[in-house]
């Protein structure tokens, strides 16, 4: 009988699964790495918001992901690296979207200014109109 009969193999079926149904469960069960650049990503997005003076329009979101970025340098620590990752995703969002708020806040200043330049304008020229004055 040929030792690579069908017969003979049927043992090791069972045993070949266990031993990569180990591997796989091994895989899984080893702690990721670090999630060094979503964690740079955030600091980057906190620092380029602190730059910007984000604070004095959107403190809350910049103070949420000031927060949220010691929260997940602790759950590096801690070594709860899926949850570390999540935080630092949720930071640099929370960052940028302080920018975002800080951006459409100065735009809106901006604006403000404009129209009340423009509503001048068209209070000199009536006047100038009613007056019968020339410029």
């Amino acid at each position: 009988m040929n030792k690579f009969s069908t017969h003979g193999n049927r043992g090791y079926l069972p045993l070949l699964s266990a031993v990569v149904f180990c591997g796989v469960l091994a895989g899984c069960a080893s702690t990721p790495k670090a999630p060094n650049e979503a964690l740079q990503a955030a600091e980057s997005a906190i620092a380029n918001a602190e730059q910007a003076r984000v604070a004095d329009y959107a403190s809350p979101e910049l103070g949420e992901a000031r927060e949220k970025l010691t929260a997940a340098r602790v759950a590096v620590v801690e070594k709860e690296m899926v949850r570390a990752a999540r935080l630092a995703e949720q930071a640099r969002v929370d960052a940028e979207l302080a920018s975002a708020k800080a951006q459409a806040a100065k735009a809106q200043e901006v604006n403000d200014e404009l129209n009340k330049n423009i509503n001048t304008l068209q209070q000199e020229l009536q006047r100038n109109s009613t007056s019968g004055g020339t410029l």
